[in-house]
């Protein structure tokens, strides 16, 4: 027998196999913040992944100040050094109106390779142990949870991914088309680029879009991505689409392509049952209005690992916690996501932000963060909207 640190007390592994108090599988945002909240409740935890990190991870890579909030109080502080801040967003409306101005807080473009690599050295440092593992049976005995018949845990936290196993073993499916975006990555050298994130809609594909994230070195982050509706997207349109929309960047000496699935927060699995948790993109938690990710992934993860921790009926608390903290967002946007099926709508919008500061902070909150349609830019955009047409 083995004796290892198990969340203040003594765990042990013996012949019926590993045992933690938590097992998360998937270390990327939202499982190593699944890691930190639960070690910082005293839980013994297992963070598994299938890949060895550090490890590149399909993504636009920005950042914005809401998920730095909320490592910062698990106590990662540290996760944007040695990346200056993007003081300022443009964004591109599909009928060509455009509006750029400063963030309220800076966000920031980190490569996966560097963000998702600190955090999970940060849940190392908090006392998780980190395995390459691939996970590929799960089975919920009531009280405990087995994993590939050898990992033994108090309740799991899936963190795995669009097309998340422990989502599978809770019954529910993969989301599916009008659910789900494919998006293309890739870095390309753009020195001359304007320190501000950029995106760029387009009424082709609709709702579409490509953008291109200055990193500070000289690169910038770019891509383009569209939801799935009907016939299969290829490679060759997903790249001429970024070409087209990005001009004045080399897309064609672009490195690192990479497409990667989107699930979106419209068709969201319920986050739990019993002993298991999902969180991330295991949730569907990316946002329909953006495609932003980050900061649910971090904000789920802490939710998920802090209720894990709890040895009666963590996902009832995991239920209340995320409902607590981001149901009311999660509703309005899904209907911003709506509205923003209707072209004029989202180019009213950019007609609103360009002449009211509010109304463009507004649609930040609400795209990156966990902001809300305020009344104030509902009546801006419906403003726009009738000169418009007028």
């Amino acid at each position: 027998m083995r004796v290892g640190a198990r969340g203040g007390r003594l765990g042990f592994m013996d012949g019926d196999g590993d045992r933690y108090d938590v097992v998360v599988v998937g270390a990327g945002p939202a499982g190593a913040a699944a890691a930190l909240a639960a070690r910082r409740a005293g839980a013994g935890v297992l963070l598994l992944d299938k890949a060895r990190f550090p490890r590149d991870k399909a993504c636009g890579d920005g950042i914005a100040p809401h998920a730095l909030d909320v490592a910062a109080g698990l106590g990662v502080a540290d996760l944007r050094t040695g990346y200056a801040p993007v003081p300022a967003l443009r964004l591109v409306g599909p009928g060509g109106g455009a509006v750029a101005r400063g963030h309220a807080r800076p966000a920031y473009t980190i490569p996966r390779l560097v963000f998702d690599h600190r955090l999970v050295e940060a849940a190392v440092g908090a006392g998780a142990v980190l395995r390459h593992h691939h996970v590929r049976r799960v089975e919920d005995r009531g009280d405990h949870v087995v994993l590939d018949g050898e990992i033994r845990a108090g309740a799991v936290v899936g963190a795995d991914g669009a097309y998340s196993l422990v989502r599978k073993a809770l019954g529910h499916a993969p989301n599916g088309p009008g659910h789900l975006a494919l998006a293309i990555r890739g870095y390309a050298n753009a020195p001359d680029l304007a320190p501000e994130q950029r995106i760029v809609t387009t009424e082709s594909g609709w709702p579409a879009y490509a953008w291109a994230f200055p990193i500070g070195d000289g690169r910038a982050n770019i891509g383009y991505g569209e939801v799935l509706r009907g016939p299969a997207l290829t490679r060759a349109r997903l790249l001429d689409r970024l070409a087209e929309l990005l001009p004045d960047v080399d897309t064609a000496a672009a490195t690192d392509l990479r497409a990667h699935h989107l699930p979106l927060s419209t068709h969201r699995p319920p986050p739990g049952h019993g002993r298991l948790l999902l969180a991330g993109d295991a949730l569907s938690l990316i946002n329909p209005f953006t495609g932003e990710g980050i900061f649910y992934a971090v904000l789920s993860g802490a939710l998920a690992g802090a209720a894990a921790a709890h040895r009666e009926d963590p996902a009832r608390r995991y239920r209340a916690a995320l409902r607590t903290r981001l149901g009311a967002h999660l509703r309005h946007s899904r209907v911003a996501a709506g509205l923003s099926q209707r072209r004029w709508i989202v180019d009213a919008a950019v007609r609103a932000a360009e002449r009211d500061q509010r109304v463009f902070d507004d649609l930040i909150e609400l795209g990156l963060g966990d902001g809300r349609l305020t009344a104030h830019t509902l009546a801006a955009v419906a403003r726009a909207t009738l000169r418009y047409k007028a």
